[in-house]
Formats: C-alpha cells, structure tokens, sequence
C-alpha cells in the first residue's frame, strides 16, 4: 500500500508535487485514469492522483475526487494538493477526500490541517491571508482569472465557501513558539480544518512536528491540504518511510568555502535535513569529523557531509578569503581521509564533492581509476559513477565550487537520490 495519498487538480502541479517526495528518497507516481489508481497503490510510496477537476463545476469535481480517494485504499497519509493561489475547488475538494476518509473509518478522529504556503515560491500565508510575493491574492491576477478567478485573499473564506467543515487560524507568532506551542493551540481549538500561518519553511516543519507528535499522543489523524511542501514535510515527521527501506545515504565532500557555496548548502538542511560536519581549516581533524558523522547517521541523517568551516571574514571583505596553500594541502588530505573512512563505514549510495581539488582527492583516495559521467544535472555539474578501484560503480556527482544557483547543491543531491532509488527498486510494468 502506498504510504502517502496526494490528490491533485492539475498535472503540472500533482508531477512537481511527487517530485518533493521522490526528493525524500520515495518512489512517485503520478496517474490521471482512474482505472489506474488501483493498479498503482500497492506498487509505490506516493502515489499522486491528478483528477484535473481544477476547472470542473463543483459538483463534478467532488465526484472526481471522491471516487479518487476510494479508489486509492487507506494510506497513512492522504494530501488534498491545491493550486498554490487557491484556485480551482479546494474547499469542496477536501470535503470530498474528508467525506471519503469518514466513510472508510467512522472512528477515527480526522482533522485537516490547511497549510497552503509554499514559500520557495512566494506564496506565504500571514495573519489568514495568502500572499503572493508578499501580495494579497485579491490584488493579484488570480483576482482575474478568467476560469476561476479567487475572491477572498484569507483562506478560511476561500475554504469556507465550498466546504461544510468549521474553520480555525493559527498565527504566526505562534508557529514562531515551536512545536509545542503549535501542539498546545491545535489541542485548544476544535475547528474541523486549521489553517496555519507560514512564510519559511522552519515553519512548515514546526507545524508537521507538532502534527506528528498529536498523531502519536492523541491518535489524530491529519488530512493536509497543501500545494507541495507542507504534506512532504509531514510525510518525513510521521516517519513514512520506501516499503523497500530508508532512502539511500547519501554522503557530501565540500572543499569551497565561499559565500555561494555555504548558501546552496543551507538549502540542502531545508530540502533534505542534511546534516554537515565541520573541518576546523587551520586543524582539520578527521577522527572528529567521522565521529559527527556517526552521530547523524545514527539519527536518521539520509544526507550527511564534510564542509570546511568558513574563516573568519575580514573587516570590508566581499568574501571569506581562499586558504593558504599549505593550509589547502591539509584540508584536502583531510577530506579525502574522511571521505575514504566514511565510504567504508557507513556504505553510501552516492557520493557528492563540491569544488575540483575536492572532488579529484576523493577520487584518488577511494582508489578510483576515473569517472564515468552519464548526464548533466545543470552547467558544470555531472554526475555519473566511480570505474574501478574497490568502490567500483559507486554512484558520484560533482560541482564546482562556484557554480550554479542557490539550489545547486540541492539538484545535485536529488538526482542522486533518485539515480539510488531507481537501482535499487525497478518499478513494474
């Protein structure tokens, strides 16, 4: 059975919706045929319904997705995915997946929660009202769409318009508090649907947290409503995990130090929970580093790494400065020292070295003749797997210290991710 239920309005939005859980390591499937939802559900982790129902009359399209979510079987977690400006029929749409949840379990205690910020994109939600890069979306061209123009910027109106559910809000400030908090406030307030405030994606995980923890204490079982990051978020705190085991590891070696690459590192802790040990550059200890290693994998980090940490910057410069040579030499050794151990010990899928000197003294210490590149992940990024040596076929990708966007180390990591998920697990026919 699959372990998430993600239900969609469109394809555009159901594929880069699966495509954040297959960023976690699970396998996604994406169907539009209805007589191909059950042929699915037992073969997959997530599998995403899209019922293009996004320009349907009310009535059709709670039809739609209602005989979507019967049709699926009772996943642990079932996503009512929603259009990122709320267009279309969310609110009869999650009563449609609700009726159906009730329908299947007449016990259980079902509540929604609404998390519609996908603040990669611009859209937050502040105090009830949704935002588009910071606009409410009454003041946006959603306001004028032509199929379905949104007339209320507060999502409980937006919601509540369609839907037969109560509504409550949850603030902010106090998402802001913490899990605990968020915990508390849900326990207090019995509306049917909750929705939560959320401008970065810290909060979506406190939230998820603090879903998470309700389940197990209180044995709630949470519908989202989301568009994309709430219900990955949530779906990583329940502990979901590929019915053919954990996401493969994946390990990093960084040796850049620059601005650019600690920010595309950030990312990856947001993305994927990546955990990164850091190399003291003026005395780079190796034990030490693999000790921290240890520690995450033993955590459930499926993302772990070496980074050198930055120096201290100095007063006026625009970047932290490149270390000496001799200080390079040690760093490097050290890298290569850590990544050889840490191959060894913890087994990695794939491997990932950011910056050239980098990336060659890894190869060279896993006693590695080369590299065999098989795509392009963006410019100057490839990825491919290790020939010869004793980690022969050893999955790797690398990237230049310098280049790429803020989501580059991230790109690299996921389709590393995904290359391990698809040797391990061959979908079938």
């Amino acid at each position: 059975m699959a372990q998430v239920l993600v239900i969609g309005d469109d394809l555009t939005g159901s594929n880069a919706t699966g495509a954040l859980y297959a960023r976690q390591g699970l396998r996604a499937v994406t169907v539009s045929e209805p007589a191909h939802v059950p042929r699915y559900a037992d073969r997959v982790d997530v599998l995403v319904v899209n019922t293009a129902s996004r320009h349907r009359t009310p009535a059709r399209a709670y039809a739609a997705v209602r005989a979507a979510a019967e049709a699926a079987g009772d996943a642990p977690l079932v996503v009512k995915r929603v259009d990122t400006t709320l267009r279309g029929n969310p609110g009869g749409e999650l009563d449609a997946v609700a009726d159906a949840l009730a329908a299947r379990a007449p016990a259980a205690r079902i509540r929604t929660l609404a998390v519609p910020a996908f603040p990669d994109a611009g859209r937050t939600t502040v105090g009830g009202l949704h935002l588009v890069d910071g606009v409410p979306l009454t003041r946006t061209a959603v306001a004028r769409d032509p199929f379905d123009p949104v007339r209320h910027s507060r999502v409980t109106a937006v919601l509540g318009a369609q839907s037969r559910r109560t509504m409550g809000e949850l603030a902010l400030d106090v998402v802001e508090r913490g899990p605990d908090a968020v915990a508390a406030a849900l326990r207090e307030r019995p509306a049917e649907v909750m929705v939560c405030d959320a401008t970065e994606n810290g909060h979506l995980r406190t939230v998820a947290r603090a879903a998470a923890q309700l389940a197990a204490e209180d044995r709630i079982r949470w519908l989202a409503l989301d568009s994309g990051p709430f219900g990955a978020a949530l779906a990583a705190e329940l502990g979901l995990r590929p019915q053919g085991g954990p996401p493969a590891r994946i390990l990093a070696v960084v040796g850049s130090v620059t601005d650019r690459t600690r920010g595309q590192l950030a990312r990856t802790e947001a993305a994927f929970g990546a955990r990164w040990a850091d190399l003291d550059p003026d005395r780079p200890d190796a034990d030490r580093a693999l000790a921290a290693l240890r520690t995450a994998a033993g955590e459930g980090a499926t993302v772990l790494g070496v980074r050198v940490a930055a120096p201290e910057r100095q007063p006026g410069a625009a970047d932290v400065p490149e270390p000496a040579a001799d200080t390079a030499a040690r760093i490097l050794r050290c890298l290569a020292e850590v990544a050889r151990r840490a191959v060894a010990e913890l087994a990695p899928g794939g491997l990932y070295a950011s910056g050239g000197d980098a990336a060659a003294a890894v190869t060279a210490a896993l006693g590695a003749d080369g590299f065999a590149i098989e795509s392009e992940v963006l410019p100057l990024a490839v990825a491919g797997h290790l020939v010869g040596g004793p980690h022969d076929g050893l999955l790797f990708a690398t990237k230049g210290g310098l280049i790429g966007g803020p989501d580059a180390a991230r790109d690299c990591l996921e389709h590393l991710r995904a290359a391990c998920t698809r040797r391990s697990r061959t979908p079938e026919r």
